[in-house]
């Protein structure tokens, strides 16, 4: 294939989802040329139902980038009622105070935010690249290559490779064997995740001796439901009728029901590679970590990725300056395992409260102890409200 200018480019980034969106307004917004590759067509990507709340330092970093119209969602309440549900009395949550930057927003939302933003500006976004290939990683200029829907050929020739398309995407996987280390963690239980079209309101976590059970808003109509689960369960053993019936039992309230959409089992583990990169290839988001949902991080985490990878392409385009290339994995892995202890923290935390057969009776009183604490002391709170921003 003859190399044309619109398929040269400094970073190519490989997936549409929140990290490579957000890298690419990034990287648009200071003259750095990308393209970004999406295998997906963007009705598909923009009705991808995944993670709905940028925490205060996400939504703090969009509005100094000048991109603080994409974390705005019309049809989402400005202030929601809600609070943690123990043996069903409520205690509310600060959530939504004026003291928080943090919003609910559907991802599907985001990511068209995100998208329309990109393209706007003039930014290449390229859907429906199949078997995306990454070759000459370590090499001074990669290569990405795909096949269009019509079944053309089309390679194209980079500095540095983002790679943005998550935990099953080709860039992880196109690192060496031996490269990279793996560390990850599985927890006992699972999450029965369930789409429903009902308003989650109040919204918030039920801890009960049946297990933890959650609401969350996805929109002014629509809510994503959790319930603990058997890590061998299946969604056919929750018809909707048990869903309701559980969701009932552990919030201790009538809970108003409506059609469900989707229903999925979700496995809760901990997952970290590391480094965060191989040759001219930079892991962000997804590709090199996963939190459990319990802890809500997934998307700081992608964020924090994007941005400081930004800053260090910027530096080496505007400056030469390698400096912060040479050390972005080392930067995001400290924070990863910062989040990823409070991950952990609050997810033992909050399953232990309530079911007591996974870790035992014991457990169960120590974590009981430890969130009375949190809502007793001040100092205690304020390091718990901290870790949710988004802000150490």
């Amino acid at each position: 294939m003859v190399e044309t200018a619109e398929n040269t480019t400094t970073v190519v980034i490989v997936g549409a989802g929140v990290a490579g969106l957000t890298l690419g307004n990034f990287l648009l917004r200071s003259g750095i040329g990308c393209v970004i590759v999406e295998k997906h067509s963007r009705a598909y990507v923009e009705k991808r139902q995944r993670a709905g709340t940028v925490d205060s330092r996400g939504v703090r970093m969009f509005r100094e980038w000048g991109l603080d119209d994409v974390v705005k969602d019309g049809s989402s309440p400005k202030k929601i009622t809600g609070g943690t549900w123990i043996d069903g009395v409520m205690y509310p949550t600060r959530f939504g105070d004026d003291d928080t930057d943090a919003v609910f927003i559907p991802q599907q939302t985001l990511v068209r935010n995100l998208t329309d933003a990109f393209l706007e500006a003039g930014g290449d976004l390229r859907f429906q690249a199949l078997d995306v290939g990454l070759e000459d990683i370590d090499g001074e200029r990669p290569t990405v290559r795909y096949r269009c829907p019509d079944g053309a050929s089309t390679t194209l020739t980079c500095d540095y490779v983002a790679g943005c398309d998550g935990f099953h995407g080709v860039s992880r996987t196109s690192v060496p064997v031996g490269a990279l280390t793996l560390h990850s963690h599985e927890y006992p239980y699972s999450w029965l995740s369930v789409m429903a079209e009902v308003p989650a309101y109040p919204f918030g976590m039920a801890i009960h001796d049946r297990g933890l059970a959650a609401r969350y808003p996805r929109g002014a109509d629509a809510s994503r439901l959790y319930l603990q689960c058997p890590a061998g369960d299946t969604p056919a053993q929750w018809p909707d009728e048990r869903v309701w019936s559980e969701l009932k039992a552990r919030f201790g309230a009538d809970i108003p029901t409506g059609r469900i959409v989707d229903k999925r089992i979700v496995p809760l583990r901990s997952v970290v590679y590391s480094p965060m990169s191989h040759g001219r290839l930079y892991l962000l988001g997804d590709s090199a970590h996963i939190v459990p949902p319990m802890s809500a991080k997934g998307i700081h985490l992608a964020l924090y990725d994007t941005e400081v990878f930004a800053r260090a392409i910027i530096a080496k385009v505007r400056e030469g300056d390698a400096s912060l290339l040479d050390g972005y994995s080392d930067t995001c892995l400290r924070h990863v395992w910062n989040y990823q202890a409070y991950a952990a923290w609050i997810t033992d935390l909050m399953h232990n409260a309530g079911d007591a057969s996974y870790e035992g009776a014991f457990r169960k009183q120590i974590s009981r102890a430890e969130l009375r604490r949190l809502h007793d002391s001040p100092t205690a709170g304020r390091l718990y409200d901290e870790l949710v921003d988004g802000l150490l």
